[in-house]
């Protein structure tokens, strides 16, 4: 069977034509038999079929079409278009198709080494052509491949004439080329052709006179004098250069060469032990030639030592690749210079093979041809450094599985892990321990060591970026008379300035804001925001707040800002940047956003906040008296938390940023909304464990609240950080607030506020084990909420009397307490009262010697504290479940539960517990030690 595009689109089977059906037809088969033997989707062959309009039942059609051609076809033996996933393909030997023979032997002849084999072979190219490019299919799609495919016939002319003439043929090529001149007047290179097919037949007077039109039309049409390469022609003419009329016994075959581009690796290397691994593994994949080319893309943010790993893992592994390493910086970032064309890349590695410059054509895709020719077979390394994004590279790629490439980026260059299947590999900072041996090995240990907390400061001030440390070091280096200390304070006085340099390869800012300028409008106005949102961190509600953009758009923007290593997104879907790229956004941002933009998305953000917090809050605290919020100021990014597992996650991720939303709402004067941070985080602190963020979240609180005229807010605010100052053990703080905010509730006579503050003060009195005390104020706490008719908090509030009463040792009167708290938080179906009350149950069978009912009671309160997420509690009761096993004999279990208390207490910073449950643990060993022996 064989395919005829390049002419009449026309099967022949056994040498017969094949009836492929009507123009339409023919156009799907022609779209097939491009790329035969690969998919085509069934979207672009709808499109290549029928342009921008296609008909409403377009793709029952194209199945009819297709369902007629394999008829068609097989009923020929002619072949077969088969059903892929994605589309269709032509099954077919490419070598049967009279385009994929031309283009074959097209790259052959490019990759040639000797002039008259390639003569030959695009001869033998261009012989396949029997006139116009698929005749007879019409549309928009057959128009432009028409005119895609005559140029890739011209340029084969082209490269066939250049080829000819190198071996003296010109005498021969006159009348051809003269028609191919007069055809295209203006173009250089046939003119350029055909002026030096002259002067090899002898007619120099001719040649001349045709450079001299073809000078004089340039001037009067184009106001341009002749190109570089076309003077030096007219020059050598008129010199009568001998090796224009070279003839082939005067060619010569070029030597081979072997580069060897790869620069000096920056040194010192440090760490990086995990990103190597990966791009060994990668070499290792290299060795199945089955696998194609390996390509791996290392890609972050500017600064962060992409070069410097590619070429310490290049040197590396020199020695396996044998035939040459080739290298290039793209300048994709250079702060100085526009990106290399890819043009000139594909020239300098043409250039580095050895290969004569009179050979390479002119065209990009021939070149990458050749390029690839050249390169066929060779085990060779190919580093592109500095990569601005994937058309930058396509071309420089070799089609040989026996080379590799890796290249550099701050994109993460997407669209090679697509099409290419490249291998991705993120480079993030070095961990203290690296960075401070990056310290060590260019300043030595000596001067390190003896000022190790300056090491440490600046360490963390340059957050581990490689650049950053080696701007410090390299300053320290040529200033040794200047400690540490000196440098670690301008870098904390002045920030990403003491980071600047004249030297551009010196200067982070400039390596930095040589990313931001890439960036689109949008882009740039958003990486401006997020640099400016409080928090270590951003998830994307929160960001569509801020810059008022729908959470379709703005996940497509941080999409690209993170592709250009700007900001990252963890395993939460949260997005964080660099604080010093946000520092260097920060200053940008400031130049370019209006301030009025800037406050108005900042108020966007806190009002997100607000609202999503106290939405959070009440999901996990329903019982609790709400509060009034004002209407946000915008819609954008308002979440719908489902459930109290939504909010907990929530609250969790955000809570890091509490303390700076406090203060920027604090600086816009809306006082309100910074002790409503507080309410709205307050459930969440507790269960979790968190006091001192909790205190510390009250103290920002309350003196905004000292704004209000409400005065219920004032003692809402006073008494939830005296009750927060007593968790800390603050007791004297604690008792001074209290009686502040009781004090106040007495004089407003607000008796709800009243009845909650007696409440708070049983904790304080609890904390310095006055039980009795804090018995008093629960049973006025108690009187008050029943009087109020507050079933919840009257059962909360009698748990609380029964677990004083079991604290002073009158168990009887604590259990009937605590059983009435249990019925009545059932009733109400308040989990989280219910684990409390079974709490204190538990503690009141362990007094009573009944340690398998403790067991129970202290389980089914764990369950409730673990399915609510509150840690705080959960903690509690470990502890208090290990003693009954203990009391047991079950040291084994004590011991575990034991274990597990200890951890939260840790994470939580209570220090006091932790040790007291550590000394648990050691006396059971002890005991249990003892038992053993005994």
């Amino acid at each position: 069977m064989e395919f005829h595009l390049l002419g009449m689109v026309t099967v022949l089977a056994h040498g017969h034509p094949v009836d492929v059906g009507p123009a339409r037809q023919r156009c799907v088969l022609a779209v097939l038999a491009v790329d035969a033997g690969r998919v085509v989707s069934v979207d672009r062959l709808v499109e290549r079929v029928w342009g921008d309009e296609p008909p409403l039942r377009a793709r029952q059609t194209l199945l009819s079409y297709v369902s007629r051609l394999r008829q068609a076809l097989v009923a020929a033996d002619a072949g077969d278009v088969v059903r892929r996933p994605g589309g269709y393909a032509l099954e077919i030997d490419p070598s049967a198709v009279d385009l994929h023979v031309f283009r074959d032997l097209y790259t052959r002849a490019l990759g040639q080494t000797e002039d008259a084999t390639a003569a030959r072979l695009l001869t033998e190219a261009l012989r396949l052509w029997r006139g116009q490019a698929l005749t007879g299919v019409d549309g928009e799609w057959a128009e432009a491949e028409r005119d895609k495919l005559e140029r890739e016939r011209l340029a084969a002319q082209h490269d066939l004439a250049d080829t000819r003439l190198r071996l003296g043929h010109g005498g021969q090529l006159v009348v051809e080329l003269a028609a191919r001149a007069a055809e295209h007047l203006l173009d250089e290179r046939v003119a350029g052709q055909y002026v030096l097919a002259l002067h090899q037949a002898g007619r120099t007077a001719d040649a001349l006179q045709h450079y001299r039109q073809l000078r004089d039309k340039l001037v009067d049409e184009l106001g341009t004098d002749p190109g570089p390469a076309l003077q030096d022609l007219h020059r050598r003419i008129l010199a009568a250069d001998p090796g224009l009329t070279a003839t082939p016994a005067d060619v010569a075959v070029a030597p081979v060469v072997v580069p060897r581009q790869l620069p000096t690796a920056p040194g010192p290397f440090i760490g990086r032990h995990g990103e190597l691994d990966r791009l060994d593994a990668t070499l290792r994949d290299s060795s199945n030639e089955r696998a194609g080319v390996v390509i791996s893309v290392i890609a972050g943010a500017g600064g962060i030592g992409k070069t410097w790993l590619a070429l310490h893992w290049a040197h590396r592994h020199a020695d396996r690749f044998p035939d040459g390493h080739l290298f290039v910086d793209l300048r994709g970032f250079s702060p100085d210079e526009r990106p290399m064309n890819p043009e000139a890349a594909l020239r300098g590695f043409i250039d580095a093979l050895g290969v004569d410059p009179r050979r390479i054509p002119s065209d990009l895709h021939a070149q990458a041809a050749m390029f690839r020719s050249l390169i066929a077979g060779k085990r060779m390394l190919l580093v592109l450094d500095n990569a601005a994004d994937t058309a930058q590279v396509t071309s420089l790629l070799p089609g040989s599985p026996t080379c590799s490439v890796v290249i550099t980026s701050r994109n993460t260059l997407s669209g090679l892990i697509t099409a290419h299947g490249a291998h991705h590999l993120s480079v993030g900072v070095l961990v203290d321990v690296e960075a401070r041996s990056l310290l060590t090995a260019r300043l030595g240990a000596a001067r390190v060591d003896a000022e190790s907390a300056a090491a440490n400061a600046l360490i963390r001030l340059c957050g581990g970026l490689p650049l950053a440390l080696s701007i410090i070091t390299g300053r320290a280096h040529t200033q040794p008379h200047l400690s540490l200390a000196a440098f670690a304070a301008e870098l904390r006085d002045s920030g990403l300035d003491a980071l600047d340099d004249t030297d551009p390869a010196a200067s982070l800012p400039t390596v930095l804001l040589s990313s931001y300028r890439v960036l689109t409008d949008e882009q740039a106005a958003v990486f401006g925001l997020l640099a400016i949102a409080p928090g270590p961190d951003i998830g994307l509600p929160a960001a569509a707040s801020l810059t008022g953009l729908s959470p379709g758009r703005i996940r497509t923007v941080l999409r690209g800002l993170e592709q250009a290593s700007l900001i990252s997104q963890d395993e939460h879907g949260r997005y964080r940047m660099h604080d010093l790229v946000r520092a260097c956004a920060a200053d940008a941002a400031a130049g370019q956003l209006p301030d009025d933009e800037r406050e108005a998305a900042l108020r966007r953000l806190v009002d997100y906040h607000v609202h999503t917090a106290h939405a959070a809050e009440r999901l996990l605290n329903p019982q609790r008296l709400p509060i009034r919020l004002d209407r946000p100021a915008a819609n954008h990014g308002l979440e719908d938390l489902a459930d109290e597992a939504a909010a907990l996650a929530w609250l969790t991720a955000e809570h890091h940023s509490l303390p700076a939303l406090q203060h920027l709402a604090a600086a816009q004067g809306r006082y309100d909304l910074v002790w409503q941070l507080a309410w709205a985080f307050n459930t969440f602190y507790l269960r979790r464990g968190l006091f001192r963020e909790r205190l510390a979240a009250w103290r920002t609180g309350s003196a905004a609240a000292e704004h209000q005229d409400d005065p219920a807010v004032r003692i809402l605010a006073r008494r939830l950080l005296g009750h927060a100052a007593a968790y800390v053990g603050l007791h004297d703080e604690g008792v001074e607030h209290l009686l502040c905010a009781l004090a106040l509730a007495e004089r407003t006579a607000d008796r709800v506020s009243q009845a909650h503050i007696h409440q708070s003060f049983t904790r304080v009195w609890e904390e310095q084990g006055q039980y009795r005390r804090a018995l008093e104020h629960a049973t006025q706490a108690l009187h008050l909420f029943r009087e109020l008719d507050l079933p919840v908090r009257e059962a909360s509030a009698l748990n609380s009397t029964g677990w004083y009463y079991a604290r002073l040792g009158d168990y009887g009167t604590a259990r009937t307490r605590c059983e009435a708290a249990l019925e009545s938080a059932r009733r109400h179906h308040h989990r989280e009262l219910e684990s409390a009350v079974l709490d204190s149950l538990g503690y009141i069978a362990h007094h009573t010697s009944d340690h398998t009912r403790a067991l129970d009671c202290y389980g089914l309160a764990l369950l409730g504290y673990r399915e609510s997420g509150n840690t705080n509690y959960a903690a509690n009761t470990l502890d208090r479940i290990g003693q009954s096993h203990a009391a047991l004999g079950q040291h084994d279990h004590a011991h575990a539960v034991w274990g597990q208390a200890l951890e939260l207490y840790r994470q939580q910073g209570r220090a006091a517990d932790a040790e007291r449950v550590q000394r648990q643990l050691e006396t059971l060993g002890h005991a249990s030690h003892q038992g053993s022996v005994q």
